[in-house]
């Protein structure tokens, strides 16, 4: 695989990001994966290399450029720490569904653009906060997303919330997996039944499943990283984007 620092340009300035490009002969499919909250790191740029290595063009953005240079968060530590929750909850609090989806479209507009790509739809997968950014964006931009994941995603169907994915099940013409967590406050089983009846309802093909890990077993550089669950992760999204993104 091939990994290059990209800037992609936005309504807002320039998004600095991470892609990812197969080897061999292409044009491949495009993916947009969202960091967790902690942001575009080494981890994710793993990440982005594993999912390229399965054959597709990988795109992991800065999310919270606008507020650059921002220092770098431990994603094991930062929940514990009160100083550093309070900034990553101030960053988090920067990137609202308008802003995710505006950016969505520069995004997209930049892989699709890239040779290496086959050209819309696209994919799009994310992990905590990212998952929930994956949904919103399939909510928001309609068919420009043909495959929509999310993993220990939170927030994404909160009844009391005008914000919440769920309300926008109609607008989703994307395939949509979610993988959550058990134990898990930011998605509970009332969520996610509520979740469930909203996309059932909008006739969105979806599959809504729990893995029994603790939010954020999917990525590496968490406390709660489970290798049984992050492989897991691995053939569902394989096999799940195989089935959605030619």
């Amino acid at each position: 695989m091939t990994q290059h620092d990209v800037e992609v340009p936005t309504a807002d300035g320039v998004a600095p990001a991470s892609l990812h490009v197969p080897d061999g002969d292409g044009p491949w499919p495009a993916v947009i994966m969202y960091p967790d909250a902690a942001g575009l790191r080494a981890a994710h740029r793993d990440m982005a290399e594993h999912l390229a290595g399965l054959g597709y063009v990988t795109l992991v953005p800065d999310v919270y450029y606008r507020d650059a240079p921002w220092a770098p968060f431990d994603a094991a530590t930062v929940f514990a720490d009160s100083d550093e929750r309070a900034r990553l909850f101030a960053l988090m609090g920067t990137v609202t569904p308008e802003v995710m989806a505006a950016d969505a479209r520069a995004f997209i507009d930049f892989v699709l653009a890239r040779p290496e790509t086959t050209g819309g739809p696209v994919g799009t997968t994310g992990y905590c906060m990212g998952g929930r950014t994956s949904m919103i964006v399939a909510g928001r931009l309609g068919e420009a997303i043909g495959a929509a994941a999310s993993f220990h995603g939170g927030g994404l169907a909160v009844a009391d919330s005008p914000e919440s994915p769920h309300l926008r099940a109609g607008d989703i013409t994307a395939t949509v997996y979610v993988a959550g967590a058990v134990e898990d406050q930011s998605f509970t089983d009332d969520q996610r039944e509520l979740l469930e009846a909203a996309l059932t309802e909008a006739g969105v093909s979806h599959l809504v499943e729990t893995y029994p890990a603790h939010h954020g077993f999917a990525v590496p550089d968490n406390d709660t990283y489970d290798e049984a669950a992050a492989s897991r992760h691995w053939k569902a999204l394989a096999d799940f984007f195989g089935r959605t993104l030619t």
